[in-house]
């Protein structure tokens, strides 16, 4: 729940004040909750999102004395909100301005109550996630894969920016527990080839060793070198995947660690872990893609068929087809220094032999499509249902 806290200056009347704040802080929430703090900030560092209402000039003072014992509590942003009665933005800018020279990261609230109510959901649901994020394991099960070579992710990095931690488990682990594990889960579509019937034992296997590696490392998300199991087990990972990030547990193939952090991230804001995929074709002119991976959420679409694997022809891979509709396309880089937010919309699913099974077009802009020729994050994206770019792009600004 979001906390408020006061600061006020002495000069002015408390009374009169109160009317204020009470008319104030009303015209903003209404009905939905929120904690009022007032001025005693012994608890300042446990809510999800802390404001701090400026409710008069003054108050400068104020918060310098505070700033020190906020800092030693972790705090790395500082929202001052404001009514812009009593001098109170006045107050406020010349705050910001103290943070930023000293460091420092805050914004100041403050506009229509239209404009504020908006932000502040906006901030609820960004720092949620960061709060969900932190100390959070994520288990890379295998090595990422031969080919992914832009995409290595810095340890140290990864914990100071998003309090994330790396948990490696080497891929015997996961071979050793697939021969006991249950061979039944994941019903057969009608109209599977008998061929493809014949790998699901398998496949429901690996999801329900996978299971045991989730909760005996206490991972909350998890990559895996997939491609291994082709060659030990005969089968894929693409049905288990599917099957954990419909679940909410993040999952991603190959061992791609980058794409997986994107995954963590747009379910933690968004409650959909998304579609990672790679794009196939681009009309760069258009701003027209094609985006195919052999597994996607079974959460995500409104059926699917089962398929061979598309690069292998063994196992079985997902042919899903996801709701046409607005689209946000993202991905974060591996050391969290740059990230791709865009919008766009999914117009058409297709099938194609060539491909990986679930294979989707969706249209960018033309300078959001050309970002792919000229500038790409690797070559796994995530897709998201519904519009999302602000959501992402004020978690990583």
């Amino acid at each position: 729940m979001t906390a408020v806290y006061t600061i006020t200056s002495g000069l002015h009347d408390e009374s009169a004040v109160q009317k204020l704040s009470d008319a104030f802080l009303q015209s903003i929430f209404g009905p939905r909750e929120y904690e009022f703090m007032g001025a005693d900030f012994r608890s300042w560092g446990s809510h999800p999102l802390e404001l701090i209402y400026v409710r008069t000039g003054g108050a400068e003072g104020i918060f310098k004395s505070l700033l020190p014992e906020m800092l030693a509590r972790g705090t790395e942003r500082y929202y001052l909100l404001t009514s812009g009665k009593s001098n109170s933005l006045a107050a406020s800018l010349e705050i910001l301005s103290y943070l930023q020279q000293q460091g420092l990261r805050g914004e100041v609230l403050h506009g229509s109550e239209e404009y504020i109510r908006g932000r502040i959901c906006l901030l609820e649901r960004v720092e949620a996630a960061r709060a969900a994020l932190k100390g959070m394991r994520m288990g890379v099960i295998g090595e990422p894969s031969d080919w992914l070579i832009s995409s290595n992710v810095s340890t140290p990095v990864l914990a100071d920016r998003l309090g994330v931690r790396l948990v490696p488990v080497p891929m015997e682990e996961l071979l050793s527990e697939i021969p006991s594990s249950p061979a039944t889960g994941t019903e057969i579509p009608e109209g599977t080839a008998p061929s493809v019937k014949e790998a699901f034992p398998g496949a429901n296997q690996i999801y329900n060793a996978l299971k045991v590696l989730v909760q005996k490392h206490s991972l909350g998300a998890f990559t895996l070198r997939c491609f291994d199991l082709l060659s030990t087990v005969g089968n894929t990972g693409c049905v288990a995947l599917a099957r954990f990030n419909s679940e909410g547990v993040p999952a991603a193939c190959e061992g791609d660690v980058p794409a997986l952090l994107s995954m963590m991230l747009c379910h933690e804001l968004t409650g959909c872990t998304g579609f990672m995929a790679n794009p196939a074709r681009i009309d760069a002119e258009s701003g027209e893609m094609l985006f195919a991976h052999c597994t996607i959420p079974f959460s995500m679409v409104r059926s699917w068929q089962a398929d061979t694997h598309f690069e292998s022809g063994i196992g079985v891979g997902i042919h899903g087809h996801f709701p046409e509709g607005p689209v946000t396309v993202f991905k974060l880089s591996p050391n969290l220094d740059r990230h791709f937010a865009a919008e766009g919309v999914l117009f058409a699913n297709q099938y194609e032999d060539n491909l990986c099974r679930t294979q989707v077009r969706l249209r960018l802009s033309p300078e959001d499509a050309r970002y792919f020729l000229t500038k790409p994050i690797g070559n796994h994206h995530i897709i998201l249902p519904g519009h999302h770019a602000a959501l992402l792009n004020e978690f990583l600004g």
